[in-house]
């Protein structure tokens, strides 16, 4: 059999940045619908509600010193100590992010240079062969990142290069919207790299749709919930149902083609790396999976989450989740050589991504 050009990873690093932020957090917040109309409820019922839905009870915001530049590199350097490489041979940076460097303070945001430019310039990689890109496809930043990355080294371009997922979302997200309490700060890093095999291996395949011209609105930048917010700056706002019913009823469809173009079963596959946005959401979207093959018992454990310490850190999460469980640190979950796992992830475009990799 002739051998084939694959795209392996061959080491991961996160950092998980330093606050970290309770629910008690927004107790004394004045929250409002997008209406503009104040919720009428105590906060304490609020925050309840927020946890049975998500169950977040904490997540992490960065230091008042760090932007998304920062802790995307604190990240590549973990990942290239677990690979046990050096910086300066990585031929690509590819950075997904959706708003740049924000500075405390100042919701503005900075993407000139580029993200993964800022980057190359801290971890000081001289190398001017080594190009530096960013990608910004909303959550799916990073998974959007890793099929880039994958033409990139199968075309025979690249050998070798990190893919990072990062953001910082509590500088971005509206003080007086519920929905802010879903939003955290994280990134996560993966060093890609080249291999030639007779045997399929790293990533098998991938499926990714846009649906623009319905849902594009679903998450958007506007202006604060409430009505007589000093100032004109521009939060995440996110229309939090329609999009509930857009991820459970288009997710599930994107990972089985994703699947078949693998040539694979789902009995194959033995964990579904996917976003962390909600856990009800996701657990309807891995029952809904499992529905499309007619099936009712899902495996205990295939789906691991980090959402109820972490949040939601958009590009950042499933990259994170990934380091995590292969260093050995989520209890109970674990990846061995020769398993079939899904990467997925579903946000603003609305866009979605699936990839099928094997270890």
């Amino acid at each position: 059999m002739n051998k084939e050009i694959y795209t392996r990873i061959i080491g991961t690093g996160s950092y998980l940045t330093p606050q970290i932020i309770k629910n008690s957090h927004f107790l004394n917040h004045e929250f409002y619908e997008l209406s503009k109309k104040k919720i009428d409820k105590p906060n304490e019922e609020i925050i309840q509600k927020f946890k049975e839905i998500t169950n977040i009870e904490e997540r992490r915001y960065v230091a008042e010193d760090q932007v998304t530049s920062d802790i995307a590199a604190l990240a590549i350097t973990d990942a290239c100590e677990s690979a046990g490489i050096s910086q300066d041979s990585l031929d690509f940076i590819i950075v997904g992010h959706n708003f740049g460097d924000v500075y405390e303070g100042n919701v503005r945001i900075d993407i000139l240079p580029g993200i993964a430019n800022k980057v190359k310039m801290k971890l000081k990689l001289k190398n001017p062969s080594c190009i530096c890109h960013d990608v910004i496809s909303g959550c799916p930043s990073w998974t959007q990142s890793m099929i880039i990355a994958d033409a990139y080294i199968k075309s025979g371009f690249m050998k070798r290069g990190v893919v990072v997922g990062a953001d910082v979302l509590s500088r971005i997200s509206d003080p007086h919207d519920r929905d802010s309490m879903i939003y955290a700060d994280g990134a996560g890093a993966t060093i890609v790299e080249a291999i030639e095999s007779d045997e399929p291996i790293g990533i098998l395949s991938h499926s990714s749709r846009s649906d623009s011209v319905q849902y594009a609105s679903l998450l958007t930048l506007g202006e604060s919930n409430k009505p007589d917010f000093d100032g004109n700056e521009l939060f995440i706002k996110m229309v939090g149902h329609k999009l509930y019913i857009y991820a459970i009823n288009t997710v599930p469809g994107v990972v089985k083609d994703s699947i078949e173009k693998a040539g694979l079963e789902l009995s194959d596959i033995k964990k579904i790396f996917i976003h962390q946005a909600n856990e009800k959401m996701d657990e309807a979207i891995l029952g809904n999976i499992f529905k499309l093959y007619g099936e009712k018992n899902i495996p205990e454990g295939i789906m691991p989450m980090s959402i109820n310490k972490l949040g939601n850190s958009s590009a950042a999460t499933v990259p994170t989740l990934l380091d995590l469980v292969l260093k050995g640190k989520m209890e109970g979950h674990e990846v061995n050589e020769g398993d079939y796992t899904v990467l997925v992830s579903v946000g603003a475009g609305m866009n979605i991504n699936s990839i099928i990799y094997k270890w």
